[in-house]
């Protein structure tokens, strides 16, 4: 089995990055996903939330109004950092069940967000980062997913500096350019996982 650790900054192309991994046979576990499961409606994930942060983080249907829960925590560390302590030991739990059930010679991509930023690499055989310049993030952040200039930049500047998420990587699938020319990128980045697994 070869574990992958999929990072990159925001507007970099992760998710599609992610997608064409998945479709070409990777195993996918992806972080963010997870972290919503493990607080669903009629979780214990969601109860310890609960109980840390009061009923008033709740929905009208009873589940994790995480806008409201996200203007608590990431205007104080320290808040962030009780949640944090809830979730993410149930995040890696789950994780770790996943990566279990997965097929000896399977390659496994753990698409990790933050994985720069909370120091996750030595945790994988080896880490692939999408990059692409700021400049293109920017654009792509305010062009396709209707941010503002001031809010793409926020995003961008909370997390790890490009240069810090190139120090980590083994492969770089650079995404500076078009879509089209992804595939083909990701194909050969595929192949070489591929042989590693069986090796």
């Amino acid at each position: 089995m070869l574990k992958v650790g999929l990072t990159g900054g925001i507007g970099a192309g992760k998710s599609e990055v992610s997608r064409l991994l998945a479709a070409s046979g990777a195993v996918l576990i992806d972080a963010d996903k997870i972290a919503r499961e493990v607080v669903a409606p009629g979780t214990p994930g969601l109860a310890a939330v609960v109980e840390a942060f009061g009923s008033d983080i709740l929905a009208e249907d009873g589940s994790l109004d995480r806008p409201r829960l996200g203007t608590i925590v990431f205007a104080d560390p320290e808040k962030l950092a009780v949640l944090n302590s809830l979730v993410h030991p149930l995040v890696g739990a789950r994780s770790a069940e996943l990566e279990e059930a997965a097929a000896d010679d399977a390659v496994v991509v753990h698409d990790v967000p933050l994985l720069a930023e909370n120091g996750l690499a030595p945790l994988y055989d080896l880490v692939v980062v999408v990059d692409a310049s700021p400049e293109t993030q920017l654009d792509r952040l305010v062009r396709l997913r209707g941010m503002t200039e001031e809010d793409a930049r926020a995003r961008m500047a909370a997390q790890a500096t490009r240069d810090k998420r190139l120090e980590i990587a083994d492969v770089v699938i650079d995404n500076d350019g078009p879509l089209e020319g992804l595939a083909e990128r990701v194909g050969a980045v595929w192949a070489d996982l591929a042989r590693r697994a069986r090796a």
